[in-house]
């Protein structure tokens, strides 16, 4: 159940939210398979599993839900496909042309008899609320993926005051100086083997399984490009992949907190989610505090006015 990557906004005000009314108000719009002729359906899903009615899992003042979008499978071509098929047949039988009308006719037709015969799948999308340092996160590195979530949760709960985090110092100069000068690199940072790096005519070099300190990297950093995402490895504790709108991707536990896991003592299901998700919760609490630290911490001021 460990997020893989994190999509994070900064509420605007205190989160007085408490787990059981953040239940009831989700359980308003649970997860409803698609009807007959709904080509996709949203709703809220238990984060246990379906073998739980809980919408909201808490521990640490942090509360984990998650969404299920099911989407009708009709591909485009298929129904090209369909509608094409029909007009030929009436053009041969009646020897005239289809003119545009009825041809969107045909199409809402043909859309009407396939869509109930349609395959489907489902995507599963979580995100945590923590309610002591105000944040909530979306376990996807889509920003449209975000954007859907967190529009659904503001039109279930009525009011979602978040915004994207504000940092102080622009993240992909900060990150370009790591490369710079390997000093510059956080104590608790260690540079891993993976870059994007670009330029303000558009170039992008994407690095993989290289040294980031090579003399190729930083000819490429003195000809004026910028870190825009660095791999690095977090304290022994976390691996990951900054970029420079503070989405963090490719989340990976490491030793320290492998150990953890592994000692962890569970009999259910239930149990090892619960242990799980507070060791989270922590883990994640305290990486996104320091990665705002090296970035210089956040900007109140932008918020201020954001409010």
């Amino acid at each position: 159940m460990w997020f893989k990557n994190l999509h994070i906004f900064r509420f605007l005000e205190p989160v007085t939210i408490s787990a059981d009314v953040l239940h009831e108000q989700l359980s308003q719009a649970a997860f409803q398979p698609c009807g007959k002729m709904d080509m996709e359906s949203m709703g809220w899903v238990s984060p246990l599993g379906r073998e739980s009615e809980s919408l909201v899992h808490s521990a640490n003042s942090c509360f984990i839900f998650t969404a299920r979008k099911e989407e009708k499978i009709l591909p485009a071509s298929v129904v090209r496909e369909f509608v094409n098929d029909k007009i030929e047949e009436i053009e041969s039988q009646q020897m005239r042309r289809v003119r545009k009308r009825e041809k969107d006719e045909i199409r809402e037709e043909v859309l009407f008899d396939l869509i109930p015969r349609a395959f489907s799948r489902s995507t599963y999308m979580s995100a945590l609320i923590d309610i002591k340092h105000g944040w909530l996160l979306v376990d996807t590195p889509s920003q449209k993926k975000a954007e859907e979530l967190t529009s659904f949760l503001r039109e279930t709960l009525g009011s979602l005051p978040v915004v994207p985090p504000q940092v102080l110092q622009e993240p992909a100069k900060v990150m370009t100086q790591w490369l710079v000068k390997e000093s510059e690199c956080p104590h608790d940072f260690e540079l891993a083997d993976a870059c994007v790096l670009t330029d303000g005519d558009g170039a992008v070099v994407n690095c993989k399984r290289q040294d980031l300190l090579a003399e190729e990297i930083h000819g490429h950093l003195e000809a004026g490009k910028l870190v825009t995402r660095l791999a690095v490895e977090w304290d022994e504790r976390l691996g990951l992949v900054l970029d420079n709108e503070l989405v963090i991707r490719r989340l990976q536990t490491l030793d320290l907190v492998q150990a953890k896991l592994n000692d962890t003592h569970a009999e259910t299901p239930q149990e090892r989610f619960d242990a799980d998700f507070a060791l989270m919760s922590l883990e994640l609490a305290a990486l996104i505090k320091k990665v705002f630290e090296v970035f210089g911490g956040e900007n109140e001021a932008a918020y201020a006015k954001m409010q």
